[in-house]
């Protein structure tokens, strides 16, 4: 989820340099299929047409759209500041609209406030529904709370991934005790994504650094390094300008990092922009960076299609 601070930020570091790069979409690669695990509605405010329009310009072949829960004054929603995930996204209904609407091209997720008691009830009936995974869980919550495990557990039964948005102190709390989780739901497939998610494949990472430097060096061995490689349940979701910076700062630890993850990370967006292409969409300069820096074409449509594809049993 890509707040304003967070595109002030994709602008002044990454998106120039990454167009001039890696460049955009070209005739030859247009008809390749592309899964987009990660998008939203009424996100900052864009309209439906336009994120149908954004994301057949970046070549997208299907999508989920993930919702926000009900907008409450809590203070796992900052006293209401981030409902919406902070975005002004909308629910669970108009998700599932978009998806009835478009079949083919759409899939949509199910959310509801971490820590209200009426979560799992309200998440699972639009599981029954057809919504295929839980999320986007953006609330101000220990990453290992009783709430959470409730909407773990949940995940696990109904047999769908949950994503997660870590950003240290401010949402899942805790990431360093993630692994606990991990291993005890073990048949739950977790789906990482964000600032702390992404700058924990340093294993120099310092928490309070939300975006390391363009150009800095990864030290391999981080925490979600180790949890990718250690537990079978966890995945990557390449989303956001986290996603794109993470790809982008050290190019040489990109093509391992893709080469010993291969089967676990999923392309997703989480772009805010309205026209998929140009300066402004990161959606596609993570798209043309995966294609530049996985070490094979094998390894390249596993992360932009066959992985998603699997996760979520649909081919």
């Amino acid at each position: 989820m890509t707040s304003p601070t967070r595109r002030s930020f994709l602008t002044t570091a990454i998106s120039s340099a990454a167009v001039s790069v890696f460049g955009q979409t070209t005739p030859e690669t247009a008809a390749e299929p592309i899964f987009d695990i990660h998008q939203h509605t009424h996100y900052h405010d864009r309209s439906d047409e336009h994120l149908i329009a954004h994301q057949q310009a970046m070549g997208v072949t299907r999508s989920i759209l993930l919702p926000a829960g009900t907008p409450v004054d809590r203070e796992s929603t900052h006293k209401g500041k981030s409902n919406g995930l902070a975005a002004r996204c909308y629910s669970n209904e108009s998700c599932m609209k978009i998806a009835k609407e478009n079949p083919q091209a759409y899939l949509w997720g199910a959310n509801e406030v971490t820590d209200l008691d009426s979560a799992p009830a309200e998440i699972e009936k639009w599981l029954k529904l057809g919504a295929c995974i839980i999320g986007e869980q953006k609330f101000d919550v220990e990453c290992d709370s009783a709430h959470s495990q409730k909407l773990y557990e949940l995940a696990g039964a109904y047999n769908v991934p949950i994503l997660l948005h870590f950003q240290f102190n401010t949402y899942n709390r805790g990431y360093e005790r993630f692994h606990t989780m991990l291993a005890k739901y073990p048949k739950t497939i977790f789906i990482g994504h964000a600032q702390t998610f992404w700058g924990n494949i340093d294993k120099a990472h310092e928490q309070k650094v939300f975006y390391p430097k363009a150009g800095s060096k990864v030290t391999p061995g981080g925490i979600t390094d180790r949890y990718l490689a250690d537990y079978p349940n966890m995945y990557a979701d390449m989303s956001a300008g986290s996603g794109l910076l993470a790809l982008t700062r050290d190019e040489e630890h990109t093509t391992g990092f893709f080469d010993r993850h291969q089967d676990k990370i999923l392309y997703g967006s989480d772009c805010a922009d309205h026209f998929g292409r140009g300066p402004g969409c990161q959606g596609a300069q993570t798209i043309a960076a995966i294609r530049k820096l996985s070490p094979n074409k094998k390894v390249e449509r596993k992360i932009l299609w066959e992985n998603s594809q699997k996760v979520f049993r649909l081919g």
